[in-house]
């Protein structure tokens, strides 16, 4: 039995490790072995887990003593106000329901002796009292700000003096023979890092309701940057990695000036942060991206099983480019002719859309609503169009 089991893995880990699959033709695993070790080894991505680590252990102590006091100097507090107790209504949020409909508010009311209005803000309240305040948003925000304009800044400066910035057909001359240098590896394995400590990290932050997608969307980020490591297409890659960085942080700060109330400033950034992403993905990444690993490469070394398999993944995130690129451009859309960008719907925010759905329950019911603008914030809907995407 064991005999067996050994034999089953091995051809597993044989057709893992198939030089079929990850090669060209004519070109062996210990052809790349005698070319000494200056070349990408999936052993050295060993090395990405204790730098996960450190990065993660970083990111506490920079929310800890930078983001934190960044945070309060510009205002922003946990001012969350829990909801007062109540047996009953706790009994209905935790076994029944979290936003109760007309016919439960009413007999709620009846049995409680309060007013309609008094239990829907008791809801909201302890819907709030589960979810993160905007200090930690802000922080967490920050750390992702800083991390991905000092990557993106060092990915434009190797990139600068590199070869294949210039000439896209340098990505694949002498492929698979192309030396690792010092700085391409830093690269690599720091962006790989970063999205294994995300990856980590997603179960402790704050929690998204897009939760599994980004999930997803790391797991995916990790597989292709491992995958164009292992078969040495990390020129290539490392044009991908900062074409999609190039976005990143704008995106970020348009976050932390929303988190601070700097609205016209969070209209301004989202709509920066929609034209790059647009060009980057829309334009660059098809034009400079596809058009090297397609055409170039088929020209240059041909197709083989890994090829093929690495093209398919990039035709499927140009696919997820346009997708993402719709969206944003009819919220950039709103936020020109409406003049706000609310907040990110993952941010797990009550929105004013609920509110003015529970004022007109309550006026349904009560004969009354608020009509003193408690739905504003600054003069700005509470949440708009970013929400409701």
């Amino acid at each position: 039995m064991a005999t067996a089991v050994v034999g089953s893995l091995g051809l597993l880990w044989g057709w893992l490790w198939s030089e079929r699959f990850w090669l060209p033709q004519n070109v062996s695993w210990a052809d790349l072995e005698g070319q000494g070790d200056d070349y990408p080894r999936a052993r050295h991505l060993l090395s990405v887990y204790p730098l996960a680590a450190g990065i993660f252990s970083v990111r506490l102590l920079f929310e800890r003593f930078i983001a934190k006091p960044c945070a309060l100097r510009l205002g922003i507090e946990d001012s969350r106000s829990d909801a007062e107790p109540n047996a009953i209504l706790e009994k209905v949020f935790i076994s029944i329901t979290k936003n109760p409909d007309k016919k439960r508010l009413e007999g709620l009311s009846k049995q409680l002796d309060w007013d309609v209005r008094k239990i829907q803000c008791w809801f909201r309240h302890r819907r709030n009292q589960d979810k993160p305040p905007t200090l930690t948003k802000f922080c967490e925000s920050m750390w992702r700000l800083t991390f991905y304009f000092c990557i993106f800044c060092y990915g434009v400066i190797f990139l600068w003096l590199s070869p294949w910035f210039w000439d896209t057909r340098k990505c694949w001359h002498g492929y698979p023979y192309q030396p690792l240098s010092r700085g391409l590896f830093y690269y690599y394995i720091m962006e790989l890092a970063f999205y294994w400590s995300l990856m980590f990290s997603q179960f402790i932050d704050i929690k998204r309701k897009d939760f599994l997608i980004m999930f997803v969307h790391h797991l995916a980020t990790i597989g292709l940057i491992t995958f164009s490591y292992i078969n040495n297409m990390v020129r290539v890659g490392t044009l991908v990695l900062c074409l999609h960085d190039s976005s990143d942080f704008w995106l970020e700060a348009a976050k932390l000036a929303n988190y601070a109330k700097y609205q016209r400033l969070c209209d301004t950034l989202f709509v920066i942060f929609s034209a790059v992403f647009m060009v980057s993905r829309l334009v660059f990444f098809p034009l400079w991206i596809l058009n090297t690993t397609l055409l170039e490469s088929w020209e240059i070394i041909g197709p083989f099983p890994s090829w093929w398999f690495f093209n398919g993944l990039l035709v499927v995130l140009q696919v997820l480019h346009i997708i993402w690129s719709y969206l944003i451009a009819r919220i950039a859309l709103k936020a020109l002719i409406q003049g706000k960008v609310s907040k990110d719907d993952r941010s797990d925010v009550e929105s004013s859309s609920e509110e003015e759905d529970e004022a007109k329950n309550t006026k349904g019911l009560s004969g009354s609503s608020s009509g003193n603008g408690a739905n504003c914030i600054n003069g700005h809907l509470g949440d708009s169009y970013w929400a409701e995407e």
